[in-house]
């Protein structure tokens, strides 16, 4: 049964930023929204308006790559011959069978992480901070020292569907989607922007999906006010997202990661602290 939270403007702004905020950088969006009720003392938000900010930030990505989807999703339209790579169909039709491969693990483990349900389990703040320290640790050492001078059309199948399984990991709070998957590609040799920029694009597919339930059952509740803030969380989320996007890849194009792995460990080192003395 979905729980139903009353949820004020000001947490909605706050949730709805943070989401946008932290989905796209490397430190961890279900972690962050499950803090803010945890450090607020704010209701616990509640599935539904987690949904709303993540839809939101779906549709930031599309926005903002939608040249890249249109391109891919014209693939599907033409004959599927062996195609040089180099070339723009090839490259394209590429980055589609890379995609789909690395989306196959999140099907199946996300599936099992619903049916199972996991999730209550693992909202604790010490995994988020424990979590958020390790992915941190090795986000560097893989920005660090993984030779990261390939680019997408160089991936393989089996890295794409390697990085597909740590996207897995993301279902875990505090370990963060974007950070696991661009740690991912960055021991495999992408360059920082590539590694971002297949992170984003594989996520569309997984986020569409459980988007897709969510708002299924939002319009089964047919609660107004519900659905009024689930619109209002989600258009905030997105604007939130689309500036996130633009900061992180123009900013990767000449910077590593280490502002976001420093945030980390201050933040599970923090979290851990308050926890100890809750």
């Amino acid at each position: 049964m979905i729980r139903i939270t009353a949820v004020d403007n000001l947490q909605l702004i706050v949730i709805a930023v943070v989401q946008g905020v932290t989905e796209f950088l490397p430190i961890s969006s279900s972690g962050h929204l499950i803090l803010i009720p945890a450090l607020t003392g704010w209701p616990d938000q509640g599935l539904p308006m987690d949904v709303a900010v993540h839809l939101g930030t779906l549709a930031a990505v599309v926005l903002y790559f939608w040249r890249d989807l249109v391109s891919l999703a014209s693939t599907l339209r033409r004959p599927w011959g062996r195609l040089n790579a180099t070339s723009r169909e090839g490259f394209d039709r590429h980055r589609f069978r890379s995609i789909a491969i690395a989306t196959i693990p999140i099907v199946f483990v996300g599936a099992a992480y619903t049916i199972f349900d996991v999730e209550p389990a693992l909202r604790s703040v010490y995994i988020i901070a424990v979590n958020s320290i390790f992915w941190g640790i090795l986000l560097y050492v893989a920005d660090r020292y993984g030779q990261g001078d390939r680019e997408m059309k160089d991936m393989t199948l089996r890295q794409a569907f390697i990085v597909g399984l740590m996207q897995c990991l993301a279902l875990v709070p505090g370990t963060s989607r974007s950070g696991v998957t661009m740690t991912g590609a960055r021991f495999l040799g992408l360059k920082r922007t590539d590694a971002a920029s297949f992170s984003f694009l594989i996520s569309v597919p997984a986020v569409a999906a459980a988007g897709f339930l969510g708002v299924r059952d939002l319009i089964k509740i047919g609660n107004l006010q519900l659905i009024h803030d689930a619109i209002f969380s989600g258009t905030m989320a997105f604007l939130a997202g689309l500036a996130a996007i633009a900061y992180l890849i123009n900013r990767l194009k000449k910077h590593g990661m280490l502002p976001f792995v420093v945030y980390r460990i201050l933040l599970g080192v923090g979290l851990l602290v308050w926890a100890a003395y809750q």
